[in-house]
């Protein structure tokens, strides 16, 4: 298997099972509706361990964007792989969420929620507000590159990390993805969208591309900083690039909060538009 194939795959297997355990627990007459928010973190971390063992010897099983830029930023990854990993990521994603469809076929029909129809395949926030849904994924983000780096620090017996690795995605999901799904991941997210901007979907709606930017945006600036922190600060190893993306997610957060307080931070949420 070549790394393209393997985070295509990796990330197909992600989102399989991710957006199969949204659509499990949301859409109607399903068997699982209402299992609620620790079924959902608890089975997305579970399908990251899965697509790590999936394709690990393949190719590192990045699966996500953020962490392939991360690496990439401290070292660790070639900076000449990062647009193929990411093309791969993304179209895994999106082939991801159209298995997804196709498996609850009957059901689609059956809900009439068109929110509900988007968020089996892309994230929307609790409470849409620009800068802290940014801040959000940010944070998350970043913590999510600062815990797989401590990870990679430590022994454990063989074949024990991706299992640990699921386990710091259910932490993030039950401690900080109540505000915006967590996506922590552009792939994730970018690539379900576009499948639920082409897949006839009965009554699905839009596909909310105005708040589409934050998923992407947000694990981008999050990642290669948690990244670089964890560099500076467990390392030792503090860079000028360090400083230099402290002040460009400094800047872009800043100016987000500025927009938001002059009332230009309404975005869709649903059908609706919110500030």
């Amino acid at each position: 298997m070549s790394t393209f194939m393997g985070e295509l795959i990796g990330t197909m297997i992600l989102i399989i099972f991710g957006g199969g355990v949204v659509a499990n627990v949301s859409l109607n007459k399903s068997k699982a509706q209402g299992g609620g928010w620790i079924v959902v973190a608890l089975a997305w971390g579970l399908a990251v361990s899965v697509a790590v063992y999936a394709v690990g010897g393949f190719s590192g099983a990045h699966i996500n964007p953020a962490v392939t830029l991360g690496l990439a930023a401290i070292g660790e990854f070639a900076w000449s792989d990062v647009p193929m990993y990411i093309i791969a990521q993304v179209i895994g994603g999106m082939l991801g969420g159209i298995v997804v469809y196709f498996h609850f076929l009957p059901h689609w029909k059956a809900t009439d929620d068109k929110a509900v129809k988007l968020g089996v395949f892309s994230t929307d926030p609790a409470i849409p507000h620009t800068f802290s849904n940014l801040l959000s994924e940010f944070i998350g983000t970043a913590v999510l590159l600062v815990g797989l780096l401590s990870i990679g620090a430590n022994k454990f017996s063989e074949g024990l990390n991706p299992l640990i690795v699921g386990f710091l995605i259910v932490a993030i999901g039950l401690s900080l993805g109540g505000t915006t799904g967590y996506a922590i991941n552009p792939a994730r997210d970018l690539g379900p969208r576009i499948a639920h901007a082409i897949l006839p979907i009965p009554g699905k709606g839009g596909s909310n591309w105005t708040y589409s930017w934050i998923p992407v945006v947000g694990p981008v600036l999050g990642g290669i900083f948690g990244a670089l922190f964890y560099q500076a600060v467990f390392t030792g190893k503090v860079t000028s690039l360090f400083w230099i993306w402290t002040a460009v997610c400094a800047g872009v957060l800043a100016i987000t909060f500025m927009l938001g307080k002059k009332g230009t931070h309404a975005i869709p949420h649903g059908n609706k538009i919110e500030n």
